[in-house]
């Protein structure tokens, strides 16, 4: 049941939907429900959201809000994010808290990932 004022649902924009739900599928376990060819709606990944068919993309560099997943294996989910077809923006850095990285998925988004293990 959604929250009152809380963050409720999030959307992406992808040039290609359906790498991106690969991408998402096999790194973090996503999974999919589509409505028509371009919209997909995404679940299983601690918010529920969706990505729209268009040619744009978010990155922090054009002021974009950035989404941070959580990992409890930093150099694990580096290594999938690549092996996935994922471009690396930001190597692994230190920030007080933790670790972290960004990336650029398949449609060109950036998200981070980090975590307060070593």
């Amino acid at each position: 049941m959604p929250t009152h004022h809380k963050i409720d649902y999030v959307e992406f924009s992808a040039w290609d939907i359906l790498a991106s739900k690969a991408f998402f599928s096999r790194v973090f376990g996503w999974t999919f429900e589509d409505f028509g060819a371009e919209y997909t709606a995404f679940a299983n990944a601690g918010i529920e959201g969706g990505f729209f068919a268009n040619n744009a993309y978010s990155r922090t560099e054009h002021g974009s809000a950035l989404i941070v997943l959580y990992s409890d294996d930093l150099e694990k989910s580096f290594a999938d994010i690549v092996a996935a077809g994922g471009t690396i923006a930001k190597p692994i850095f230190a920030f007080p808290g933790g670790r972290r990285f960004h990336f650029f998925e398949p449609s060109g988004n950036e998200l981070a990932i980090w975590s307060d293990k070593s």
